[in-house]
């Protein structure tokens, strides 16, 4: 009897973004993708939301390999907090291409994490990782050195697409590895874990090598300074970009620390050429006519801190923008980050900026492949089993919808859940018992599941303000010896804040009172009672709940 291989995701479906899968056999692991997403508008103060990898952290010892499809924060971003997390208890080896490498050093470097086993390895090669076998397949996406993952195990191939496009003229590079892909399928593969990112889009995407001369199209019709935003890991977009740039004749600017880092890294492995001369410093800038000048910065997503959302609230340091800037998105919203987008486009037209997004022109291509994509997939690798990654619970159902349409039975194709493993063994396959999962958010420096009451404390905080009373009382008899001090803090529509603080008075006094006559004398149960009391009358007031925190004090 063979021995049963499980698949389980732990990131990534039922949402875009946080790209976590845990591959098992034999007592033995292989991760695939360590990613991470940012937060959503509710999140208030996260930075960052990382997959919940405590599975991992149970069986640090039992890891063979983490094995990286490419250099996107979706799918390395979480890297350093799972390795700072597993700590001793992980000497497994860290593979991938080799700017996903470089960009994983850097970030470990970063957090000071330099002895970790980093490892490049090239598409075609294969190693041998305790019951698995580990090969790279070349695939084209938004970044060079995108792979898709094909582990062998005892009962076949389990293939993890990552992110993918049949793109037939990259900017960079050969196209994907389409006869690997094809010899897999006649070898046999298991199970596909594909990417569902645009199945809702029928056809097939647009090459990125169309984006290049609309680029230069629509900086040759601008009169003023422009302003190009991407994601900093896109190094094809970047090198595109300073093409146009350079055949009209303007100098470059990088704005954004991850740009500048991700545009050196670039550099340092060949894939971004600069001419000599033409890239100056974001201090250099206003040296220059505003004819001459293009600057790429980060910022397309929206980010609060990011450089574009800076600029566009008048707070960067090195970048002011005005009327006659033009501002070329070069990228299209995340599903969730469209709020935030459209926030910092309205700002760059309060500025008085020009704003060109793909809407208004062909300046974006994206890296996932459409509907007729994922279909040439699945009939390449022709798997036994199909997996649905990689997007929200829509995408994934519309992804098994075109695996049945290429004739896989409906009960070979697994529409799953982070958290729920895909068993399979000689029998057949199956889901199995759900194991934990769910989010760990980053905030500041420390990592840590976010209690929902913090979460719900700070979105009321936002919203609502906060109402500190601090009452002074006799320890013998808990009678009030002071008038109660009122601190409120973000409260909105406080109008009648004299009539309502002479309320709280009255309200505290009244509180007092009773607790007094009840011979209630533990702190705690009088601040409860306060607050009761308190919050009833500020909504009656207000209709708002803010925070009310009640402070006594025994004298």
């Amino acid at each position: 009897m063979s021995s049963t291989l499980r698949v389980l995701p732990l990131g990534g479906l039922g949402e875009i973004g946080k790209n976590m899968t845990v591959i098992e056999q034999d007592g033995r692991i292989v991760v695939v993708d360590v990613g991470l997403r940012f937060p959503t508008p509710e999140m208030v103060g996260i930075d960052l939301v990382l997959p919940d990898f405590a599975y991992l952290r149970e069986r640090a010892e039992d890891i063979e390999a983490i094995v990286i499809t490419h250099g996107h924060e979706d799918h390395l971003g979480a890297l350093p907090w799972v390795l700072r997390d597993l700590g001793d208890r992980f000497g497994a080896p860290v593979y991938g291409g080799a700017l996903t490498i470089a960009m994983a050093r850097s970030k470990l470097d970063e957090h000071k994490l330099r002895d970790i086993d980093l490892n490049e390895v090239e598409a075609g090669e294969s190693l041998e990782l305790g019951p698995f076998s580990l090969e790279l397949v070349h695939m084209t996406h938004s970044i060079p050195d995108c792979s898709a993952v094909a582990l062998g195990t005892e009962l076949g191939t389990v293939l993890v697409t990552g992110d993918y496009k049949f793109d037939q003229t990259p900017v960079d590079g050969p196209p994907a590895d389409v006869s690997r892909l094809a010899e897999l399928g006649r070898e046999g593969v298991l199970l596909l874990c594909g990417d569902s990112t645009n199945v809702d889009r029928p056809g097939f995407s647009p090459s990125e090598s169309v984006v290049g001369p609309h680029l230069e199209e629509v900086f040759a019709r601008c009169e003023g300074r422009i302003v190009v935003t991407s994601f900093a890991s896109n190094i094809h977009r970047v090198q595109q970009v300073i093409d146009a740039a350079h055949a009209l004749d303007r100098k470059v600017a990088l704005v954004g620390r991850s740009m500048r880092k991700n545009v050196g890294i670039g550099r340092n492995l060949g894939h971004i050429e600069i001419p000599d001369g033409m890239l100056v410093g974001a201090r250099e800038i206003n040296d220059f006519p505003d004819e001459r000048v293009v600057i790429i910065s980060t910022g397309s997503q929206g980010e609060p801190l990011s450089a574009l959302r800076r600029m566009a609230y008048r707070d960067h340091r090195q970048v002011e923008l005005k009327g006659g800037d033009t501002v070329v998105f070069s990228a299209t919203p995340i599903p969730g980050n469209e709020r935030a987008v459209n926030e910092t486009i309205d700002r760059l037209y309060h500025v008085g900026c020009d704003v060109i997004t793909p809407r208004d022109a062909p300046v974006h291509a994206s890296g996932h492949g459409y509907a007729e994509e994922v279909k040439l997939m699945l009939n390449l690798v022709k798997p036994r089993y199909v997996m649905p990654f990689h997007g929200d619970f829509k995408r994934l159902r519309m992804h098994a919808q075109l695996a049945e349409a290429v004739g896989i039975a409906p009960e070979d194709i697994f529409q799953g859940d982070n958290g729920l493993p895909l068993d399979i063994d000689s029998r057949g396959a199956r889901f199995g018992e759900r194991e934990h999962s769910g989010m760990i958010f980053v905030d500041g420096v420390e990592i840590g599941d976010m209690a929902d009451v913090a979460l719900r404390d700070r979105r009321m905080l936002s919203a609502d303000g906060i109402f500190i009373v601090v009452v002074t009382i006799a320890g013998d008899d808990g009678s009030s010896v002071a008038d109660p001090e009122v601190i409120f803090r973000g409260v909105p529509f406080l109008d009648q804040a004299d009539q309502l603080l002479e309320e709280i008075r009255a309200t505290v006094d009244d509180s007092l009172g009773r607790s007094a006559r009840d011979e209630i004398r533990e702190v705690d149960l009088i601040q409860q009672a306060l607050h009761d009391d308190l919050a009833k009358l500020v909504y009656d007031r207000l209709k708002r709940r803010p925070m009310v925190l009640p402070v006594v004090v025994e004298v």
